[in-house]
């Protein structure tokens, strides 16, 4: 599985940017997705997650309110909604794949296959 990410770029805080990722090469319908981020200087951290149906949620408590994870199986994709951004925002997102469609994780050693990131800077 490849997995693409777009929408990335410059924002004021208080703005909003909507973070896409295209999936190819697998049966994107399988597999729950899970948006990750790294800021400069800091390790990778998980940011949401969304199960292999759309019917399951769920996102880390400094981003819940303000993003929001869906996905459109017909076109392998996996959206971030990402609104009222502020500056500790700003990072590199990175969406991934993990395979086990039945059981959500915030646990990036789980995901089978990730994307090469896009990045996202927050002025103040």
């Amino acid at each position: 599985v490849q997995l693409v990410e777009s929408g990335g770029g410059l924002v004021q805080a208080g703005g909003s940017l909507r973070l896409s990722c295209v999936a190819s090469g697998g049966t994107f319908s399988s597999y729950s997705m899970g948006w990750f981020r790294r800021a400069p200087g800091k390790e990778r951290e998980y940011v949401a997650v969304i199960s292999w149906n759309g019917a399951g949620t769920y996102y880390t408590d400094s981003v819940k309110g303000r993003f929001t994870i869906s996905r459109d199986n017909a076109k392998n994709m996996v959206y971030l909604q990402m609104n009222n951004l502020k500056s500790e925002d700003t990072a590199v997102y990175y969406c991934a794949a993990d395979g086990r469609s039945t059981v959500l994780t915030a646990q990036a050693s789980l995901y089978d296959y990730w994307g090469k990131g896009t990045l996202v800077t927050v002025s103040s």
